[in-house]
Formats: C-alpha cells, sequence, structure tokens
C-alpha cells in the first residue's frame, strides 16, 4: 500500500507566504523560504507553493523564489500560478522544481496538459482544480477561484486524466480556510472514477479531518496552510495519529 502524503501548501503573494478563508481575506503568514526548510526539517513529505495572483497579475511564477526553495529543501516540490507554457515549465523544473501544478491555463486551453505531459512525463504535471458546490453541483472555476466556468469537477477531472496529467489537486472552494474539514464526498467520487492520485485540499482544522480523507475521501494525499504555518498540527503528531488510525504515512 502507497503511504499517504502530507504536504503543506504555501500561497505566494509579493513573495510573502499568505492565507485566507473561502479564497479571499488574505493574511501573512510568513517567509516562503524559511517556512519551506522548517517544512522540511518537520518531516512534510512534499511541499506546494501557489503563486496565487500570478494569473491574475498575467504573469509568470518568480524563478528566484524557486531557485532558493530548491537550496532549502530535500523534500519533492511543486509549483503553480500563472503557468501557460512549455517554455514555462521548463525554466521552473530547470530551476529546481520537481512538479508543476496548472489550473486557469488548462481550463483555457486543455491541450496543454497533453503538450505538457508529452513533453516531460506526466509525473510531474498535477493539474489543480478549484471547484464550488452550488445547489448540488460543483461548478469548476478558474483565475484564483474568482472566475465561474461551465465545467462540471467529474467531468473536467476526466478528461485531465485523459489528457496526461499525473495527479489532481482538487481544492473544494466551500471548505477552503473554514477548517470544518474536506469535501470527502466528492473526493471518494473523484478516487473512485480516476486512475491517478487525488490530493485534498480545503478544510483542514483538525487531525481528525486528515483521518477521514483518507479513510473516507480516499484521498491520496492532503494539503493544507494556516494549520501547519500557525503551528496548530505539528506534522510528527499529525503521521502519529494517521498510523494510530491504521493509515500508512512515511514517519
Amino acid at each position: 500500500m502507497l503511504a499517504k502524503r502530507i504536504i503543506p501548501c504555501l500561497d505566494i503573494k509579493n513573495g510573502r507566504t499568505v492565507k485566507g478563508v473561502n479564497f479571499v481575506n488574505l493574511i501573512d503568514a510568513g517567509n516562503p523560504i524559511e517556512l519551506a526548510r522548517q517544512y522540511a526539517l518537520a518531516g512534510a513529505d512534499e511541499l506546494v507553493f501557489l503563486d496565487i495572483s500570478a494569473t491574475l497579475e498575467n504573469r509568470s511564477t518568480t524563478l528566484d523564489m524557486v531557485l532558493h526553495v530548491a537550496e532549502q529543501v530535500n523534500i519533492p516540490f511543486t509549483v503553480g500560478g500563472g503557468i501557460s507554457s512549455i517554455a514555462d515549465v521548463d525554466a521552473l523544473l530547470k530551476c529546481g522544481a520537481d512538479k508543476i501544478s496548472i489550473n486557469s491555463s488548462a481550463i483555457q486551453r486543455p491541450e496543454l496538459i497533453n503538450e505538457l505531459s508529452n513533453k516531460f512525463g506526466s509525473q510531474c504535471i498535477i493539474v489543480a482544480i478549484d471547484a464550488k458546490q452550488i445547489e448540488g453541483e460543483w461548478i469548476v472555476y478558474l483565475a484564483g477561484g474568482t472566475i465561474p466556468t461551465k465545467r462540471k469537477l467529474f467531468d473536467w477531472a476526466k478528461e485531465v486524466e485523459q489528457r496526461g496529467a499525473g495527479e489532481i489537486l482538487f481544492t473544494s472552494m466551500n471548505n477552503d480556510g473554514t477548517k470544518n474539514g474536506f469535501a470527502n464526498d466528492a473526493l471518494a467520487v473523484l478516487s473512485d472514477s480516476l486512475n491517478i492520485p487525488i490530493i485534498a485540499s480545503g478544510g483542514a482544522g483538525t487531525i481528525q479531518h486528515f483521518v477521514e480523507t483518507f479513510a473516507l475521501g480516499k484521498a491520496d494525499a492532503a494539503l493544507a496552510a494556516s494549520v501547519f504555518h500557525f503551528g496548530e498540527i505539528p506534522i510528527s503528531e499529525l503521521k502519529n495519529e494517521l498510523r494510530n488510525n491504521n493509515i500508512e504515512v512515511r514517519l
């Protein structure tokens, strides 16, 4: 059985780590490079850096930060935000990123998933999907959760897999920052219908929420931000409790 992964997520804006609720009301959470170093030492399995304003500001992710992170950490890390071409991905991987995450650019031009997967291999291509449940239907959003699309979560996830994505990072906008738990029903549907790993995002507030997203949501990895940034859940304590609940993790 593959070990479940714990992934701190660092949302980056203006070179700082930020955190909000339901994608708004952002507050400063610290220096991303220093946080990354601390998480690597604390036992995180991977890290995700999302330059959350890159798409809105029509620019690419800062390569400087990626270089510095690669110097500081010895665990895999993913970078996302404003990535829209083979050249963008090539530059990020050369700076030390292990994987890249695309979101808005994939929705706007789905062929990009095929192109990146063919060029770099599916193992380093993550497609992030931000979705909100509205009257029982999961609607996909783009541009950092600011623009609704006509796409439905489960249909888009299936297309993403068929086009060559190696993983899906699903963020429930309803749950994001609420600390009320992950969207486990939607996660279970994704996990049952797809053959690629699903990363759960949005809603972590307690250790029990992580237990539930692995047991009920069938997630392959769980991503969280504020509970780690502000020291509410130590990663070592979280992993020990997951082990106590018969969930395989790397200690």
